[in-house]
């Protein structure tokens, strides 16, 4: 089937591109009263790895909101949750795909501006252990209610955070 393969390299390639234009439009609009600086002079040679982390990280982000729309047919918001269980593309290497690109996505930001201090890691923290306990508490118990053993199922293949290397198969 060309036509499905060619399609996601396409909307690989959009992905991409939508990341590099939101990280570019992050490092425009980022409030110098923030503190965040930008000294690409003086940067230490891998700091563009930390940029490539973050383009990454928001394209995986983007692409797992259209998967909500292609196949849940709504979104990844509590107010309109999708419709079907939505286990393809990144979701079959990891339950959190969006959350775990975000997060890329800000660490690569941070490296990239210089700007990691004891209260943002605190804050951060604070967050990520926020959406933990988001996930936990509500997500897995909504999901679990409406999708029932088909989400346990994949709860049982697929780890919450920590992404497989090779893709989990439902028919496998």
């Amino acid at each position: 089937m060309p036509g499905i393969s060619a399609n996601r390299w396409v909307v690989a390639i959009a992905s991409l591109f939508a990341g590099c234009m939101f990280f570019a439009l992050w490092l425009w609009l980022m409030p110098k009263w923030f503190g965040f600086r930008i000294d690409m002079a003086h940067a230490a040679h891998c700091r563009w790895m930390a940029a490539v982390l973050s383009v990454i990280g928001f394209s995986v982000a983007l692409r797992c909101v259209g998967d909500f729309g292609r196949i849940g047919r709504r979104t990844p918001a509590p107010f309109a949750p999708p419709k079907r269980l939505v286990v393809v593309d990144f979701y079959r290497h990891v339950r959190n795909p969006i959350y775990v690109g975000g997060a890329a996505e800000w660490i690569g930001l941070w490296i990239v501006v210089r700007h990691a201090s004891l209260v943002g890691i605190a804050i951060a923290a604070a967050v990520a252990l926020g959406v933990h306990l988001f996930v936990v508490l509500y997500e897995e118990s909504t999901l679990r209610a409406k999708f029932g053993v088909d989400y346990e199922e994949y709860c049982r293949n697929v780890h919450r955070w920590w992404p497989r290397v090779r893709g989990w198969d439902r028919a496998a």
